[in-house]
């Protein structure tokens, strides 16, 4: 099973309202555990990954961003962009190792096709490819923190 495969499944469980799915084969086994609308307590909003992050050294502090725009600027703004989306459920690193240098950074352009990022789910890391060609104009998300199945990753200047 490759990690297309495994993404379609999880895309398949999350619309199927189910609460568990488990795939064996010979040499292959997931389990995919989701809440199940109404059975489940409203503590837990998310579909359960179980995972362990890698030891990283802690980064420096980013410097503080600019003042942003008015909502309204940033929306329209943002609009001329494509998003790069989270493909699946998990924890999402900007290098491939802590010592190794950032995927891509803002300002890099990226083509179609180049590793953007990597994604670890069930001691899996996946490595994220970029579906368009441009320029990284914003990182949405932190390093080392959880991402959703479709969560926005990184903002992309086609032109």
């Amino acid at each position: 099973m490759d990690i297309k495969d495994i993404q379609n499944l999880i895309k398949f469980v999350s619309k199927a309202e189910v609460s568990e799915v488990k795939y064996k084969t010979k040499d292959f086994e997931i389990t995919i555990k989701t809440p199940l609308a109404g059975s489940e307590t409203n503590s837990m909003a998310s579909p359960a990954v179980y995972h362990t992050a890698p030891q990283q050294a802690h980064a420096a502090p980013q410097a503080a961003a600019p003042s942003t725009p008015s909502p309204e600027v940033a929306l329209e703004d943002d609009r001329k962009f494509i998003t790069i989306k989270s493909p699946m459920i998990g924890t999402f690193y900007r290098k491939p190792s802590p010592d190794k240098d950032l995927f891509v950074n803002v300002g890099d352009e990226v083509t179609e096709g180049k590793v953007v990022c990597v994604i670890e789910a069930m001691k899996l890391f996946n490595q994220i490819e970029s579906e368009v060609s441009g320029k990284i104009v914003k990182v949405l998300v932190d390093d080392a923190t959880p991402v959703e199945y479709d969560q926005p990753l990184f903002l992309v200047d086609p032109s």
